[in-house]
């Protein structure tokens, strides 16, 4: 219950930024393009500390790095709603980068941490429970507009809800997930050694999984606008589907890998990107194109909660190194997927551009039963 704490209180904190976007846009006067360029901030503090992050967690405990960095984490909420200019909102979403990859590394930490005490998977709901975070704020952002609160008033709501909540879940966490000192020996003495081939090949299945998430949260609605050609309210639909699928997917996931065992479900899950992406390409009408999209939500739900599974229990490994290393070679699809769609759809059009993101769905089919890891 106190890690699930830890998801929600993080996933809700992502989603009051991300439904106050609309309202500092205006205030601060940006373009699309420099708003665009300003959000890579976040993203950017995000890859700064990957090097660091899973050694300092290694080093002082996902429990104390957990409990600080969240405290930074709302602070830096805060701070995005006392922008006046546009550099100022860009260094505070680089701050923010920086404490959530803090946050990333040491919730999923302590994650594997309790997963292995349950002897069972409950990765997935972990990250369902950050889903389930994201509708809410949703919802609370569209209250507080509707109250006319200020983003910066609402930001500290939700940080202060936060700070309190994380406060009384800290003290049971487990203080399993700390590195032996014979562990941080050997990650010191192979710090600029090569990343062990494992970590490369589950960073691999993150990527194509992420590529899928990332084209799918920032293209979903262009989608239904200029190729399905939906009416205006029904534009959200495709994205809306996606994640309540997703949400669904992830709480449902652990039961499913129980039975079907991981191989086998990543292996249903790369396909289901695969089909649910080309059912929405070659019938990109309202409905067919809605059933895609929920296709894709489903089989993109479990793909990364497993990979971090696995990441986290690779032998003689410290779980945070390893977790950084994966999330590091995964969310770099996260960053490069939704670009790659616009700069091909600039060449060609956007249903070969999803086409391609639709590839990456197979390859986690086919390399999936390569990797030993997963066997």
């Amino acid at each position: 219950m106190a890690v699930a704490v830890y998801f929600f209180c993080l996933g809700l904190s992502f989603a009051t930024w991300a439904s106050r976007i609309p309202d500092i846009k205006a205030s601060l006067r940006l373009s699309e393009a420099l708003l665009g360029t300003l959000l890579l901030a976040l993203p950017a503090g995000q890859m700064l500390t990957l090097p660091f992050s899973g050694r300092i967690v290694a080093r002082y405990g996902s429990k104390i790095t957990l409990g600080i960095a969240f405290v930074f984490y709302a602070f830096s909420l805060t701070n995005l709603g006392l922008a006046k200019e546009g550099w100022q909102l860009g260094l505070a979403l680089f701050a923010m980068g920086i404490s959530g990859n803090l946050c990333n590394i040491s919730v999923n930490t302590q994650a594997v941490s309790v997963e292995k005490m349950y002897g069972r998977p409950i990765l997935a709901s972990f990250h369902g429970v950050w889903s389930t975070a994201g509708f809410s704020g949703a919802l609370i952002g569209l209250l507080m507009i509707s109250l006319k609160l200020t983003p910066y008033q609402h930001f500290w709501i939700i940080a202060i809800a936060g700070i309190i909540s994380t406060f009384f879940a800290n003290r049971f966490l487990t203080e399993s997930a700390t590195t032996s000192p014979s562990q941080e020996s050997t990650e010191k003495t192979s710090r600029f050694r090569k990343p062990p081939k494992v970590i490369l090949q589950l960073g691999i299945i993150g990527f194509c999984c992420m590529a899928s998430e990332g084209t799918m949260f920032d293209w979903s609605g262009v989608y239904f606008q200029k190729i399905v050609k939906a009416e205006g309210s029904l534009i959200p639909l495709g994205y809306a589907s996606f994640m309540i699928m997703m949400a669904l997917g992830r709480f449902t996931g652990d039961k499913l890998q129980v039975r079907f065992g991981k191989q086998r479900m990543l292996q249903l899950n790369g396909l289901l990107i695969f089909t649910g992406l080309s059912t929405a390409i070659f019938f990109p009408q309202l409905l067919t194109a809605t059933l895609g999209f929920i296709i894709v939500g489903f089989g993109v739900s479990s793909v990364v909660p497993m990979v971090y599974s696995t990441a986290g229990k690779i032998p003689g490994m410290a779980p945070s190194i390893a977790l950084a290393g994966v999330s590091g070679i995964s969310y770099l699809g996260f960053l490069l997927g939704p670009p790659l769609i616009g700069f091909v759809a600039e060449l060609t059009d956007l249903r070969f551009s999803f086409g391609i993101i639709s590839v990456m769905g197979l390859l986690i089919a086919l390399l999936v039963p390569r990797i030993s890891a997963f066997k």
